[in-house]
């Protein structure tokens, strides 16, 4: 992992190293800020390599970005790039009188060498999140990539959704992925199939679709662990597929629906088992789903090899 924090840098010297070995040498973009807001900027940057890919992040202070046509015949990337605006949101112009609202989480799906301008709608600051794919070797994806403006999904649609959990996993999983080229290549399909540049009944957009229902489904038992009543119909309910589908997306895992929740209340318990010591083990047996405290003992024990009480004495 590649980490950079202009905490590091002197006050006066932050802005412009963001602007040449962050801005034009890295991401091959122009950054521009007024110069009476440079000596208050920060910025903290991190990337990851993936599957073939690049996962980036960054928080940073208010800034206008663009990549011109200056930028992209100096750094040419040819890339499809998948991009959320996690927090920060502003404008983003196209070029010839097309201009996007891009709200807080809203993702955008692009080629990397495709011009536009970002501008901010306020001045706190923002956090960015990017995937870039390098298209050379990746033909299924390739084709209907490149030329592919600078677009926002829209928000609440059901590929949009699948997009974003799918987007989240590999931030959050990372290498811990059985074959992360694999899930960088569905996440790709995914979001071009989300644009209308892939046929929607091939066999690489099924993979593609059943890569995002995966990660929809595990996201929606996080989202609901706290419920005693959790079950395949409430989440197949959430994704709008049927029970049999849902127990479908988990076969390939090895791990049934009702083992993943177990697994997923289990960690859940045993970090707040260490993050809050005074709260008594039946409040977070209770908020994590668990309808019987001695199931919540038995399961526990098994699995870990531990009492909850010897997770807070420092055992594990």
């Amino acid at each position: 992992m590649l980490t950079f924090s202009t905490d590091d840098l002197p006050a006066k010297d932050r802005f412009d190293h963001w602007v040449e070995v962050r801005g034009k040498q890295l991401f091959g973009v122009t950054i521009e800020l007024e110069r009476a807001k440079r000596h208050d900027f920060r910025g903290h940057f991190s990337a990851t390599a993936l599957g073939g890919a690049t996962l980036a992040e960054m928080y940073a202070s208010t800034y206008h970005v663009s990549r011109t046509r200056a930028d992209i015949a100096r750094m040419p990337g040819d890339s499809l790039c998948i991009s959320q605006q996690v927090r920060g949101p502003g404008w983003m112009d196209i070029g010839r009188g097309r201009v996007h609202s891009v709200t807080n989480s809203t993702l955008v799906v692009s080629h990397s060498d495709m011009p536009y301008a970002g501008i901010p709608k306020r001045t706190d600051g923002f956090h960015f999140r990017a995937l870039k794919i390098p298209l050379a070797g990746r033909e299924q994806l390739a084709g209907a990539a490149r030329n592919l403006e600078h677009e926002p999904l829209v928000q609440g649609l059901r590929l949009t959704k699948l997009i974003a959990a799918g987007f989240a996993a590999l931030f959050e999983q990372g290498a811990r992925f059985a074959d992360p080229a694999a899930a960088v290549t569905n996440l790709g399909q995914l979001a071009l199939l989300a644009r209308g540049q892939v046929t929607p009944g091939s066999p690489e957009s099924r993979a593609a679709l059943h890569f995002g229902q995966f990660h929809a489904a595990q996201q929606a038992l996080v989202q609901n662990l706290h419920r005693s009543d959790l079950s395949p119909a409430l989440v197949a309910n959430v994704l709008g597929l049927s029970v049999r589908q849902i127990h479908i997306l988990f076969e390939p895992s090895g791990e049934s629906f009702s083992r993943t929740v177990t697994r997923l209340r289990l960690a859940e318990a045993h970090k707040q088992l260490r993050m809050d010591p005074n709260r008594p083990v039946a409040d977070i047996a209770f908020s994590c789903g668990f309808d019987s405290l001695a199931t919540f003992y038995r399961v526990f024990r098994r699995a870990y090899g531990l009492t909850p009480r010897d997770v807070r004495e420092g055992d594990s």
